[in-house]
């Protein structure tokens, strides 16, 4: 996780927009149970009455109201109101509660309390509930004795009982109500306010109707914002995203262009494919839903059990058993699966390398008709990789179901709960909806992680993949302060006891190698295979650093040059031909973008390309398929050639790049390149002693060291690995008379 938000540093400011997204998205999806709660509480069981006290009462009623209040709190009472001067369909004296104390939330809270359970009372004497008959019967046999007790009705009965009285028996139905929870009190309070304004005139249903219609066209605006916050959340989250992965792709890419042939060999090509593919893009799709979701979940949990322990604590523990649930499911998932997907990029990355194998290979597979053998090959590695996919994917199919079942039994246990609670006058049948409401949204948070932990683990592991690339060290590096090769140079190369070992190898593969290259001048290598020709000319352009000694060009060690104005001296042409997809121009001037025709078709002349380049219908604009995959290796080898000479470089390097070619292509193309190099320096590896028969420096390496080093003629009479070689190529007798030959056919 780490190195995932590593990667996601760049867009910190974004990140923190979508934060505070999320937030306005949370609260919008968290106030939406409260709104559906108060239309249940408020807008149906209490008819719409929010109000704690009545804003307007008649007379009557406010007197009747006073005779459950206790005689030291009715002055604060009678204080707090006055008789209004607007119109009702009422023929009494309508009172009217004074603006200053409307506006002051203080003498609100303090008239609640006086007024909360004379409502609750004067609501239950007039219903004629089962409590207050109690009373209404103990007062008339207290009073039996009084005259016409009979006719009174509760009311005029606590008015004859005088202050004293009423006092005490307020007192003693205090005492019975104390075990009431104020939302029931509230309710009732609410219940009698709404009677109080029927008795006025007074359109209650009006007011219900009024209520709902506000409070859902609030729940509508809410739910609009959470909609648009949502929106802008996904679009946010994508770019970011998007941005991550393209910036991956770009530093990898980076990297890998400059890597030395030590980290090639350290990262296999099918896995760097890999990497920079697959693995960026299971990066990206987690980044998206990161932002999306897993940041919004805790938000939502936060803010579900704020609200959860406003609307009901006693249930709280419900909250702690589901999420308790969930993490003991969720841990368990992991220590299973995890390691697992560890196994997947692996075998991911095999199954690639098993395919390039196999695509690469085709022909060679054809002719030695091992069709079955590559088939099953690719079979076990693909068995293999979708075995341990659907391990992952079984093992994640029992999460959802299991995640289903905790939320529909919590649901449950909530409803039995909550029902005894209502039931006991503890908690409302609104409350009860929202605590369900705010507890779906507690696990659905959670179930959002849960889900992202399906691609959490692979993609942690493709974070670690992709961090191993841009966070390994490159063995080849520019110096801090580097030098420049003299402009007056001509390409002098000195290697100057040179020893080169590869990284992890136990014993050298060139030791004490020293010879000087000079400009206008041939130097030629060759040896039996594996002595180490190719390494030797592939430390000159830096794709391995020397163990021991020094090379220098023109006086400098090129370990203290930039990497690129050294290869910019160069003209190199591989063992293996490369042609990239495009069309012959654009190959030919790949090392010399800006080149005139002109130079390219002088390249192509002396590469002796001219003879097939001509000879299609496009000529220089023909298509080359990726890989130079339609043309012959003999082509190829000419086009490499061919770029090589574009360049005009200091220094010509070719490692066996005429292998391909006729006796005949091989002697012209040698001899025009001479007549072009004739002031360069040119290092030519080859196999083939008709080659390097003219070059004025042939050195014989056996097992990594230097056996011979002069002309061909000297080193058929001084060198016997040389005479060896060529002498299993042609007898001497043939190698004089082809010597002959070759001068001839040059001068013609």
């Amino acid at each position: 996780m780490g190195k995932l938000f590593k990667f996601l540093k760049p867009y910190a400011a974004a990140v923190a927009a979508i934060i505070c997204i999320l937030v306005v998205q949370a609260y919008c999806d968290l106030s939406l149970p409260t709104y559906t709660s108060d239309i249940v509480n408020v807008g149906i069981q209490q008819g719409g009455i929010d109000e704690a006290l009545p804003d307007t009462i008649s007379k009557k009623d406010l007197n009747h109201l006073l005779l459950l209040v206790p005689s030291d709190r009715q002055k604060i009472v009678k204080n707090a109101y006055t008789e209004s001067v607007e119109k009702y369909d009422y023929n009494g004296t309508v009172m009217e509660l004074k603006a200053s104390v409307k506006e002051d939330k203080k003498k609100v809270d303090r008239l609640s309390e006086i007024l909360g359970k004379p409502m609750l009372m004067a609501a239950g004497f007039d219903s004629g509930s089962e409590m207050t008959q109690k009373i209404e019967e103990q007062m008339r046999t207290q009073m039996s004795g009084i005259p016409n007790v009979d006719k009174m009705d509760i009311y005029d009965m606590l008015e004859f009982m005088g202050a004293e009285g009423r006092n005490a028996l307020i007192g003693q139905m205090d005492q019975q109500m104390d075990s009431m929870q104020d939302s029931i009190i509230a309710q009732a309070a609410a219940g009698y306010i709404k009677d109080a304004y029927t008795h006025i005139g007074i359109d209650t249903d009006q007011i219900e109707t009024t209520y709902i219609l506000h409070t859902g066209a609030k729940m509508l605006a809410l739910a609009f914002l959470g909609m648009a916050a949502s929106i802008l959340v996904g679009l946010l989250a994508s770019r970011v995203g998007a941005g991550v992965g393209r910036r991956l792709r770009e530093n990898v890419f980076r990297k890998v262009v400059g890597f030395s042939n030590a980290e090639f060999d350290k990262f296999s090509t099918a896995s760097l494919i890999t990497r920079s593919t697959n693995d960026i893009q299971q990066i990206q799709l987690l980044l998206v839903m990161i932002l999306r979701m897993v940041l919004y979940a805790p938000i939502m949990a936060i803010g579900g059990i704020w609200k959860v322990f406003h609307t009901n604590v006693d249930m709280s523990w419900i909250i702690g058993l589901a999420v308790a649930v969930i993490i003991v499911i969720v841990g368990f998932l992991f220590l299973v699966v995890m390691p697992k997907f560890k196994l997947i990029q692996n075998q991911v990355d095999k199954l690639n390398l098993v395919s390039r194998e196999i695509l690469t290979g085709l022909s060679v597979i054809r002719a030695f008709g091992t069709q079955k053998y590559e088939e099953e090959r690719f079979d076990d590695a693909n068995k293999a990789l979708t075995k341990t996919n659907l391990f992952v994917n079984r093992a994640m199919t029992f999460m959802m179901p299991l995640m289903m079942f905790v939320m529909n039994s919590i649901a449950v246990l909530i409803v039995w709960v909550g029902g005894h609670s209502i039931n006991g006058g503890a908690m409302q049948v609104g409350d009860m909806m929202a605590f369900i409401q705010y507890t779906m949204q507690i696990i659905m948070a959670f179930l959002m992680i849960c889900m992202i932990s399906v691609m959490l683990p692979r993609a942690a592991v493709s974070a670690g993949r992709v961090d191993e690339v841009l966070t390994s060290e490159t063995m080849i590096h520019d110096p801090k302060n580097p030098s420049h090769i003299p402009e007056e140079g001509k390409g002098k190369i000195v290697f100057d006891h040179v020893s080169f070992r590869y990284p992890g190898a136990e014993e050298d593969v060139l030791h004490d190698i020293s010879f000087t290259a000079e400009p206008g001048k041939t130097t030629a290598f060759i040896g039996s295979t594996g002595c180490g020709k190719s390494t030797l000319v592939n430390l000159i352009p830096r794709f391995y650093d020397v163990t021991d000694g020094k090379i220098t060009i023109d006086g400098k060690d090129i370990r203290n040059v930039s990497q690129h104005e050294l290869r910019e001296k160069l003209g190199y042409v591989p063992q293996k031909a490369v042609l990239f997809s495009g069309d012959i121009a654009s190959n030919i001037l790949y090392g010399n973008p800006d080149g005139s025709e002109a130079e390219m078709t002088e390249a192509a002349t002396i590469a002796q390309a001219t003879e097939f380049i001509e000879q299609k219908k496009k000529k220089y604009k023909s298509t080359i398929s990726q890989g130079g995959s339609n043309v012959s290796g003999g082509q190829k080898q000419r086009l490499s050639i061919a770029r090589a000479i574009a360049k005009h470089p200091d220094i010509y390097i070719f490692d066996d790049s005429f292998s391909a070619l006729d006796y005949k292509t091989d002697a012209t193309l040698r001899a025009k390149l001479k007549e072009k190099t004739s002031e360069s320096t040119v290092m030519i590896v080859a196999q083939r002693i008709s080659t390097i028969l003219h070059a004025d420096q042939i050195i014989v390496l056996d097992d990594g060291q230097i056996v011979g080093k002069g002309t061909h003629k000297e080193l058929l009479k001084n060198c016997e690995a040389y005479y060896q070689i060529a002498s299993s190529q042609l007898s001497e007798n043939e190698l004089e008379e082809d010597l002959k030959e070759v001068e001839s056919y040059v001068k013609r």
